[in-house]
């Protein structure tokens, strides 16, 4: 089978490599498609030190049971199903309470738990070999469309999950950056919250489209953002912020428009820093904000997202490449050019 490997620092090859064997607890998949994102573009700029150089990528996918180990049961032939982002242990604390993207097992304290794509194999090629527990059936949504549901969708509503609390009918949460991840939060938001939601992004098209998908209000990332959103909550701030950028620029709005006792997400990897000082000189967060660096999902996220796939309420704007077609997704996804997620079709 073709498999897309990382195979050094910058360079990635689509490779001849057995089919995987599968064990006893083990499902073999045919792949339908594989989502790629910004992610991805961190770990193709990684240096000699990372520990992962040989591996295939892709942390979402997507596709049909084609085997099952012996001791598999629930799946069938042909099952459409979708692959967790993470891959907890199921057993210790924080697995067992339903927290498996904080797994003490599969990762630790400086380090997120195993991830396909990231030391296991992921899902760009042609097949996959996944743990059963680690799948959930999609039914009849199609699975090349629904791979990035594992992550842009996932992410996004675990972010939000985390922040349930703050939204009321009242309250007002904005989104930082509607691309990926991002869109897919302005559709949750609007499909499972009575608030208000403000986009913002520096591309007129992405706030076109928010506006298409739920956002009340959509703005452009610039100057006048800030003064704009608070003008929008007469001076007070919002009560949910969920930065899918991570920039400097957009932590210090997001530092700047959060309200008192608000919540902020930090989910985009753009290597901004979030400083304030703990006493009132100078510019700080207002009293009581909740602040959460927020990765990945639970379970409990994933089956959250496909049952409003499967209601029609999301829906992943995707722009298909063959896997044999890798190396354009990946420039184009860099560059700028790829609205919504990019998904690799074997």
């Amino acid at each position: 089978m073709k498999a897309l490997k990382l195979v050094s620092p910058g360079t990635i090859e689509l490779q001849e490599v057995p089919i995987p064997e599968i064990g006893a607890d083990e499902v073999l998949i045919k792949v339908a498609g594989a989502g790629l994102c910004q992610s991805d573009l961190h770990i193709l700029e990684m240096d000699e030190s990372w520990p992962f150089f040989g591996g295939t990528m892709g942390h979402e996918t997507a596709g049909y049971v084609d085997r099952v180990g012996s001791q598999v049961t629930g799946y069938k032939l042909g099952d459409a199903v979708l692959v967790s982002v993470i891959w907890g242990c199921g057993h210790c604390r924080a697995c067992t309470v339903g927290r498996d993207n904080a797994c003490a097992t599969n990762g630790n304290r400086t380090q997120f738990p195993t991830t396909p794509g990231i030391g296991p194999d992921g899902g760009m090629a042609e097949y996959m070999k996944v743990r059963a527990r680690h799948l959930d059936r999609i039914g009849d949504l199609d699975p090349a469309s629904a791979a990035p549901l594992a992550d842009a969708g996932v992410t996004p509503m675990h972010a939000i999950n985390n922040v349930r609390d703050r939204l009321t009918p009242d309250a007002t949460a904005v989104v930082i950056g509607v691309g990926g991840l991002g869109h897919m939060a302005v559709q949750i938001l609007s499909a499972t919250a009575g608030s208000r939601v403000i986009a913002v992004d520096t591309d007129e098209s992405r706030l076109r489209a928010a506006r298409m998908i739920g956002a009340d209000l959509a703005l452009r990332n610039d100057e006048t953002t800030v003064s704009s959103i608070l003008d929008e909550t007469q001076g007070y701030g919002v009560d949910v912020v969920l930065d899918f950028v991570g920039t400097r620029d957009t932590v210090d709005v997001t530092r700047r428009i959060v309200a008192p006792e608000g919540a902020i997400q930090l989910i985009g990897l753009g290597g901004g820093t979030l400083i304030y000082p703990t006493g009132n000189d100078g510019p700080t967060l207002p009293w009581g904000v909740r602040l959460q660096r927020s990765y990945g999902g639970t379970r409990v996220d994933q089956l959250d997202v496909i049952a409003l796939a499967q209601q029609g309420k999301v829906t992943v704007h995707t722009v298909p490449y063959p896997l044999t077609d890798a190396a354009r997704a990946f420039d184009d996804l860099a560059q700028g050019r790829v609205s919504g997620r990019a998904v690799l079709i074997p």
